[in-house]
């Protein structure tokens, strides 16, 4: 793998050397941050309170040995396919600092459209799936201290809609984060922590665990499918070249360091809170950890808090891409983001997209399904095909047979787990939806 992502360096490190400008046409800050910055932030992702429920949506379904060996293989894979994204950043001697405008250099109009519909997508259930978070985060403090089910899910998802526009008011561009990303990862701390040293209490204070995959042999094969989805979903954006149009120049060299800061030091604390996890609870283990270990009150309601916060930090790093198209197309320009004009249209607009991402995500509260119906339905498409196609599609002349072949297999074969894993997830949430209302207290 090192050495296919070492390739065509004298290529890279000539259009490194033209010292391109990004384009101008964006409402938002670029070529502002250190790659440094650009590593939080993509560590920021990596270890949201997403990571709470991978004990639950990838260990249980696969299981010590498949689980495993994922996590650490999709990891690689992931790691390969942003290296690919981030080497064709200034592909035909123009930065490109959105995904769609990428694929419209390389495939033309159609292809603009449909990476954005896609991308779309992604950010969208992502982005639900961190409301659904909050939400739970606020109804484990509320049963902490009562148990009289007044305060249902769907009221405390509404409460983080709101506090998630809040804060989309006041940061206008994803630069703006800045000490915020700080914040984030002490808040990502605390509930890393927090998780990983309950588990361990409750792990030695238990008799014995069932680690045996529940379900009948049709359940089990689709649960397969789709904690394969949650495995991808759990390293990948989904948004690199915006991430990259933030970073200083060398924009490709800078972006290499972040993704390998990512890739390195940023999964230690989703490797450790997710095996933790199922070693404690097995295959009892739920989708949000929080609500399965024990401890003091105080702190499981700190680690709650904070994993409150930090979904509302993580929301707007991968609300971003829609904050800037819609700030660039309609906003009122580029004048000081705390205008008058400025803070209103943000209010309308943000306030807008979270007023119904707040709406699927009461009226749907399935965590589990959303993270793989978003991996299968774009994480898949936009991280691994995209990447390599677009690869191809860009150096086809300056790639070996073997590369070539490569390239095609993983376009090829991530299409048919993309399929598949769609099924996948369709089905759960068809069944969850017959088993719970919509509108659910889960």
């Amino acid at each position: 793998m090192a050495s296919a992502i070492d390739v065509d360096k004298e290529n890279f490190q000539h259009e490194e050397r033209l010292g391109l400008d990004a384009a101008d046409d964006t409402a938002h800050q670029i070529s502002h941050d250190p790659w440094y910055q650009v590593g939080f932030v993509l560590t920021t992702g990596v270890n949201s309170t997403y990571i709470l429920g991978y004990a639950g949506s990838i260990m249980v379904p696969l299981g010590w040995v498949a689980g495993t060996t994922g996590l650490v293989l999709a990891a690689a894979i992931s790691l390969y396919a942003n290296v690919l994204l981030a080497q064709l950043h200034e592909v035909g001697g123009k930065r490109h600092i959105r995904y769609r405008d990428l694929a419209g250099h390389i495939y033309g109009r159609k292809m603009y459209a449909l990476t954005w519909a896609l991308q779309y997508v992604n950010l969208f259930m992502i982005n639900t799936g961190f409301i659904i978070l909050a939400g739970q985060a606020l109804k484990a403090i509320y049963v902490l201290y009562k148990d009289d089910h007044v305060l249902k899910l769907p009221y405390c998802i509404a409460i983080a809609g709101i506090v998630c526009a809040l804060f989309a008011f006041g940061i206008p561009h994803l630069s703006a984060l800045r000490i915020w990303l700080g914040f984030s990862t002490i808040l990502s701390l605390i509930y890393i922590v927090t998780a990983f040293v309950l588990s361990i209490k409750d792990g030695m204070n238990s008799p014995g665990r069932d680690y045996n995959i529940p379900g009948s042999h049709a359940s089990k094969i689709f649960s397969t499918i789709g904690a394969v989805a949650s495995l991808v979903f759990a390293y990948n954006t989904g948004m690199l070249p915006e991430i990259q149009a933030t970073v200083k120049p060398p924009v490709i060299k800078n972006m290499e360091k972040a993704l390998w800061f990512q890739f390195t030091i940023g999964v230690l604390p989703l490797y450790a809170v997710t095996f933790m996890g199922y070693w404690a609870y097995g295959s009892s283990t739920s989708t949000y950890l929080l609500s399965s270990v024990k401890g003091p009150v105080w702190v499981k309601t700190m680690a709650n808090v904070a994993a409150f916060l930090q979904t509302v930090v993580a929301l707007h790093i991968f609300a971003s891409p829609m904050y800037e198209y819609l700030d660039t197309q309609y906003g009122p320009g580029k004048g000081n983001a705390f205008s008058i004009h400025n803070v209103g249209f943000r209010v309308m607009v943000r306030g807008g997209y979270l007023t119904v991402n707040t709406l699927v995500a009461a009226l749907l509260p399935f965590l589990g399904d959303f993270m793989s119906l978003t991996g299968a339905l774009s994480t898949f498409p936009l991280t691994f095909v995209l990447a390599n196609h677009m690869y191809v599609v860009a150096k086809k002349n300056k790639l070996s047979p073997l590369r070539k072949t490569w390239h095609w297999l993983n376009v090829v074969g991530f299409s048919c787990l993309a399929a598949t894993a769609a099924v996948a997830a369709l089905r759960l949430i068809a069944v969850d939806s017959s088993t719970y209302h919509l509108f659910a207290d889960l």
